[in-house]
């Protein structure tokens, strides 16, 4: 099983502060780790459940994908991040399964992390990020 956990689940978000604050608010959850992710034009907040994340997202720029997605379809869930022990290994298991990279090759991510993205059309429906501490 290539898979060991779920890394996060990421929601997409207008207002990364005000996500941040109904959070806090509904379920007195704290912001674990915070970051802004210039190559993807994200800010991002981590919020810690057990051994995962809820990762609230937001647009640094008109560009970038979390803008796109919030245009098109508004606020919501985004895409599942799978923790993998080798991205490389993974990302090559599901093209061969038949999946559609977005990333050709493993790249890093937040937190110190490797990441790559599958596309949702060859993973019925759901963007995936394979994550790697």
């Amino acid at each position: 099983m290539l898979l060991t956990e779920i890394d996060h689940i990421a929601i997409a978000v207008h207002d990364l502060e005000a996500a941040i604050d109904y959070y806090s608010r509904a379920f007195g959850a704290e912001v674990h780790h915070r970051e802004v992710v210039d190559s993807d034009g994200v800010e991002e907040a981590l919020i810690k459940v057990a051994d995962s994340y809820i990762q609230l997202t937001a647009a640094t720029r008109s560009d970038s994908p979390i803008a796109k997605f919030l245009e098109k379809r508004g606020e919501g869930l985004h895409h599942v991040g799978y923790r993998v022990d080798d991205c490389a290994r993974a990302l090559e298991s599901m093209v061969a399964a038949g999946a559609t990279a977005i990333d050709s090759a493993p790249r890093p991510g937040s937190r110190g992390t490797t990441v790559a993205f599958i596309h949702p059309k060859g993973s019925h429906g759901t963007l995936i990020e394979l994550v790697e501490e």
